[in-house]
């Protein structure tokens, strides 16, 4: 019985850091901002007002590789917000030189905890990232858990490709 509390526990601690790490606005401020009031009446415009859906190259410059933080990369370049498309670029496998990539949406905390897949979805296979890349939308409001499927979870477990977002609502102007 006490192992189990122990890890429910941890569980709830680790999905309540999650999501205050995904709501957390890098640049708010307590109190009243007139920075970008609008002259021209109406309610003052937020400074991260973003114009609509955006593109996020997963891992920037490094793309979609292994021995790359990708937990890391998704805490820096957050808040991600519904709507928002993650591209997942990756060399498909052309010979034996080329480390072959895939990307899987795993079910559940606990699994992306292990990189355990086997209840995971394939949502790209190994070639599919090459050119402009895989493009995923974060179309509904839950946890979306990503990592690489290759090597029976290898590059998941030693290689920390993976990584979580938890999509904000944000009103497109």
């Amino acid at each position: 019985m006490g192992g189990s509390t122990f890890s429910l526990s941890l569980i709830l601690v680790l999905i309540a850091s999650m999501l205050a790490v995904s709501m957390a606005n890098k640049d708010w401020h307590f109190g009243f901002n007139y920075t970008n009031w609008p002259f021209k009446g109406g309610p003052p415009q937020s400074q991260n007002d973003i114009p609509g859906p955006r593109k996020i190259v997963v891992g920037g410059s490094e793309n979609w590789q292994l021995n790359f933080n990708y937990t890391d990369w998704a805490l820096k370049n957050g808040p991600f917000y519904l709507n928002d498309t993650l591209v997942f670029k990756y060399d498909p496998p052309t010979n034996d030189s080329t480390i072959p990539h895939s990307v899987y949406l795993l079910p559940n905390l606990g699994s992306f905890l292990t990189c355990d897949l086997r209840k995971a979805t394939m949502v790209a296979n190994t070639t599919q990232g090459g050119g402009e890349g895989f493009e995923f939308v974060l179309k509904k409001w839950q946890p979306y858990y990503f990592a690489c499927g290759e090597r029976d979870g290898y590059h998941c477990k030693a290689g920390q490709m993976k990584f979580f977002v938890m999509p904000l609502f944000l009103q497109w102007h």
